[in-house]
């Protein structure tokens, strides 16, 4: 028999059960911030210390004691519920600490902000992401619930339930993880050993290569490859985006062996036109250098006239190498070691110019290389599918696990 339903007035709820209630988040718990700051985080500290991620650091000192629910209040996790604590814990000055709930089921809560607390001020934004939360939109924020029995059958439901998602999750990702190694070990053992099969052998001169092929050489120099300087980008994209200006790919567009187009800033021509170097004319190798690193991609003619941020450098290959080799070379893990081996800075790391261009490459004849080029892409090709297989699966399962708990914890689906 289905349940009698009320309007909740809350648009993104709709109905609930006529026997459920409805009160602000301030009159169920007490919400405070933490007390510190990054720099408190300690490598081996004390106590846990949760910051603005799902990553969890270590304090020596602690803010809060005994169960609670903490939300990050700004960054790229703003609104996102990451963690359910209990005991001592540090917490910095910007998560949420939502602690002293008494009035309802502390896992029921922690349910229902987790899934519907970020939605409810993505509408309230009207925008795709959330710079901050006040402390007012939190206390303000309604929460539908029924009686306890019936609060305390759901959080059993959802805890099995999630236990048997988040197998399958962890499983998944641990598959597309496997896939990944998988990937980087085929590169790397064919652009520092080749594709041949046993061939003679000789020592490369390089320390995070080793031995090559007999008949290959070594460029002494990245910058040998090229047929101008290696450069980076524009040091300062401006607000707002000029639309009708230049394209200008970021470090968080370029991803190993491809550029994304999706979130492509802009800026003015006259400011592209003082960074005339990094202009790109197709062809060329792009590699961020600051920021993500490992993103490196070959830029196809259709991105001509683009330019680059400063975090990206523009690699313009010569004849002498074919660019899609130079592009696995520096995916390959004997590439990102010589990488990590040169990284500069403590706060903003990133890898030198001039170091990136003093790097050695090994280089086969060029009619191996475009057999090394065909083999990596048929092969990498193959493992990208079922990466991507595996991806959907997950988007698939983490929209299940989502609208599971929504349904539950708006009354529209009951515990039996």
């Amino acid at each position: 028999m289905a349940r009698e339903m009320k309007d909740s007035g809350i648009q993104w709820i709709g109905a609930i059960p006529t026997d459920w209630n409805c009160r602000r988040l301030r009159f169920l718990c007490k919400i405070q911030t933490g007390n510190q700051d990054t720099q408190d985080s300690v490598a081996d500290g004390v106590y846990p210390f949760y910051v603005r991620s799902p990553i969890v650091e270590r304090s020596n000192k602690f803010t809060f004691e005994g169960p609670a629910i903490l939300m990050a209040g700004d960054g790229a996790g703003a609104g996102r519920i990451f963690h359910y604590v209990d005991g001592k814990y540090g917490c910095h000055q910007r998560v949420y600490s939502l602690q002293a709930i008494t009035e309802i089921n502390r896992r029921f809560l922690y349910y229902y902000l987790s899934n519907l607390f970020y939605r409810e001020i993505e509408v309230a934004n009207s925008k795709s992401t959330v710079d901050s939360v006040r402390l007012p939109m939190l206390q303000n924020f309604q929460v539908v619930f029924p009686d306890d029995h019936e609060q305390g059958e759901i959080v059993r439901y959802l805890d099995s339930k999630c236990v048997e998602i988040d197998a399958v999750l962890d499983k998944t990702r641990t598959s597309i993880e496997e896939y990944k190694k998988l990937k980087q070990a085929i590169i790397t053992q064919a652009v520092t050993k080749g594709i041949r099969g046993d061939r003679p052998m000789k020592e490369s001169g390089i320390e995070w290569v080793g031995e090559i092929p007999e008949e290959w050489a070594v460029a002494p120099k990245l910058s040998n490859l090229c047929y101008r300087s290696i450069s980076y980008g524009i040091v300062k994209l401006f607000e707002p985006d000029d639309e009708h200006g230049v394209k200008v790919l970021r470090c968080s567009d370029i991803l190993p062996g491809k550029i994304l187009l999706n979130h492509v800033r802009t800026v003015k021509r006259e400011v592209s036109d003082m960074y005339a170097r990094t202009i790109l004319q197709g062809g060329e190798v792009v590699i961020n250098v600051r920021g993500t690193l490992g993103g490196c991609a070959v830029v196809s003619q259709n991105l001509c006239g683009y330019n680059v941020a400063r975090e990206v450098a523009v690699i313009p290959v010569s004849n002498s190498v074919n660019n899609q080799f130079l592009m696995y070379y520096l995916l390959s893990d004997s590439f990102l070691n010589f990488e990590s081996q040169h990284l500069l800075g403590s706060v903003y790391v990133g890898l030198n110019i001039a170091l990136l261009s003093s790097c050695p490459i090994p280089c086969p004849p060029t009619i191996e290389q475009n057999e090394i080029v065909a083999h990596l892409n048929a092969e990498c090709g193959k493992i990208d599918k079922m990466i991507s297989k595996k991806e959907q699966l997950l988007n698939e399962l983490e929209s299940y696990k989502k609208s599971t708990i929504y349904e539950y914890v708006t009354g529209k689906k009951e515990v039996l």
